[in-house]
């Protein structure tokens, strides 16, 4: 399942990708918007800021704005970066243990199928898909406290 922050995090980048008019977008505006509490917006944009999803400037004309074009953004790419690893079971994550009944398991072609599956529709997807018919831009503006 989608954790409150992946689900989150996927719609403030659809709100960026909708509203991004190439300047930063205030946090506030957003947090209003989306009907998000600005301290877990907040939390949110650290890791989307740290996955260089999004540019950040602080003071005045300051916010957030998509670093690439909304197209460039795979839906997959943000929900993994949010929520780590999309594996529906976990003995197909990356950093778990190897299983004892793995050379056994008569399921786990069922759970790699699903998980490829959800891997792959993720991945098919992008913000411009999600936001289609809007006017889309990514950031163009610069900031002296980036």
């Amino acid at each position: 399942m989608i954790s409150t922050k992946g689900r989150y995090a996927l719609r403030v980048m659809t709100d960026l990708a909708q509203h991004g008019t190439g300047d930063f977008i205030p946090l506030k505006e957003i947090s209003a918007r989306q009907g998000i509490s600005l301290k877990y917006l907040e939390s949110i944009m650290t890791i989307l800021s740290k996955g260089h999803m999004v540019r950040s400037a602080s003071g005045k004309g300051g916010g957030y704005c998509l670093i690439k074009s909304p197209a460039e953004y795979r839906v997959g790419d943000i929900l993994r970066l949010t929520e780590g690893d999309l594996a529906p079971v976990a003995c197909l994550a990356p950093d778990t243990k190897k299983c004892d009944l793995t050379n056994e398991c008569y399921t786990l072609p069922f759970w790699k199928g699903l998980g490829d599956a959800i891997n792959e529709y993720l991945d098919g997807h992008t913000l411009a898909d999600l936001v289609s018919g809007s006017s889309m831009q990514h950031c163009t503006a610069s900031h002296d406290n980036n």
